[in-house]
């Protein structure tokens, strides 16, 4: 897809600039928003290693989780992997149908008629895609930024030493102050992942992923005008290094969705936060 690559570096360069502008001080001395007082605001990146339009937007991900450019923000990364790549000669080591499901329900309540990667969904509200103008990336994680949020711990994650092959964590979201009900989700996520990838419209390309989902789950209800507290258990690989992963929990109301069938899809993001086992 011609200049998907200059328009991914031209927002980045946009939100990295205003980033610089806006949080300097006159005295020139680094101001440091401390990280109880960030907003956070979660990018998911539908996205595959079949896909040739895909590694700039990976990059554009990458440099959002390292850089944080929207003063203010936290900037909670998630790389979705979908399936409907893989028969077209590489099959995506990361993909999942759960993924190619969630971004399929995302695209029936926007009144997309079909899937496509790349493509951004922001607090799972705003859709940000190939042909989005640098200023409107701004505005939108700004937006994203500014709505009020149900506030979202994760505290005691920690590999069972008796059992390696379980993470045990405890989440803890406030009152919901919303007319409706929310799930509050758990995602486990790798930090970095790196693939060399042999066939297909990438192959012979060294890529390199950020937070990259193995699991989503949902975990529990947030009821309306009460606050949630939960322990909860993951399942490990053999090969999710502890220290390479991140634990992920938000909070999400539900849209009714009629295509293919009647079934409720995800919505609005109401509150999130992020834990890195590494830290």
């Amino acid at each position: 897809m011609p200049g998907f690559v200059s328009i991914l570096i031209c927002a980045f360069a946009c939100l990295q600039a205003a980033s610089q502008t806006q949080s300097a001080p006159s005295n020139n001395a680094a101001a440091a928003t401390p990280a109880a007082d960030l907003r956070p605001v979660v990018v998911e990146l539908f996205t595959s290693e079949g896909c040739s339009s895909c590694p700039p937007a990976d990059v554009f991900l990458q440099n959002l989780d390292k850089f944080q450019p929207i003063p203010g923000a936290q900037l909670i990364v998630l790389s979705e992997h979908v399936t409907y790549w893989d028969q077209q000669g590489w099959k995506d080591p990361n993909s999942s149908q759960v993924l190619t499901d969630r971004q399929s329900d995302y695209d029936s309540s926007l009144g997309e008629k079909e899937s496509f990667t790349p493509q951004v969904i922001v607090d799972g509200e705003h859709e940000l895609r190939l042909a989005t103008p640098p200023q409107q990336v701004k505005d939108v994680l700004q937006q994203a930024r500014d709505e009020a949020k149900i506030p979202v711990q994760i505290s005691g994650a920690v590999v069972d030493p008796g059992n390696p092959a379980v993470l045990r964590a405890h989440v803890d979201a406030g009152e919901n102050s919303t007319k409706h009900n929310a799930d509050v989700y758990v995602a486990l996520v790798l930090g970095h992942v790196e693939s060399q990838v042999l066939k297909g419209e990438n192959g012979g390309r060294h890529l390199v992923h950020v937070a990259v989902v193995q699991k989503i789950t949902k975990i529990g209800k947030l009821q309306k005008g009460k606050s949630f507290a939960d322990d909860v258990q993951l399942k490990l690989t053999p090969a999710e290094d502890p220290k390479n992963l991140r634990v992920i929990a938000f909070v999400q109301e539900s849209t009714q969705l009629s295509d293919p069938s009647p079934h409720l899809g995800p919505g609005k993001i109401l509150g999130a936060a992020q834990l890195k086992l590494a830290n």
